[in-house]
């Protein structure tokens, strides 16, 4: 038994969290969303929605320099694509990283 879940529905659920609500913000949760939706269409199936899952997996960093205090052996964001993914936050220095 599945269930389609719109991009609303996506970000209400983690912004009404108590204990996910900080995981990702407003413009982060529209870019995994937008990026789960494309990974879906290019396998041609379905992703489960799995929050918890998906805060542990995926990480959010305001900006490269951030991200560089939790990963100090990676040395530039050529570097970053060679070890995960990665999503950029629209208008904005953020991205989203697959945690590794």
């Amino acid at each position: 038994m599945k269930e389609t879940i719109t991009k609303y529905q996506f970000i209400d659920w983690f912004r009404s969290s108590d204990n996910y609500r900080n995981n990702f913000s407003y413009d982060g949760l529209g870019a995994l969303f937008d990026y789960i939706e494309e990974l879906e269409n290019d396998m041609g199936e379905d992703i489960e929605f799995d929050p918890i899952a998906l805060c542990c997996e995926y990480s959010e960093y305001d900006s490269f320099e951030e991200l560089k205090d939790d990963y100090d052996d990676i040395e530039s964001i050529d570097d970053l694509y060679d070890w995960t993914q990665v999503i950029h936050i629209p208008d904005s220095d953020g991205i989203i990283i697959q945690q590794f």
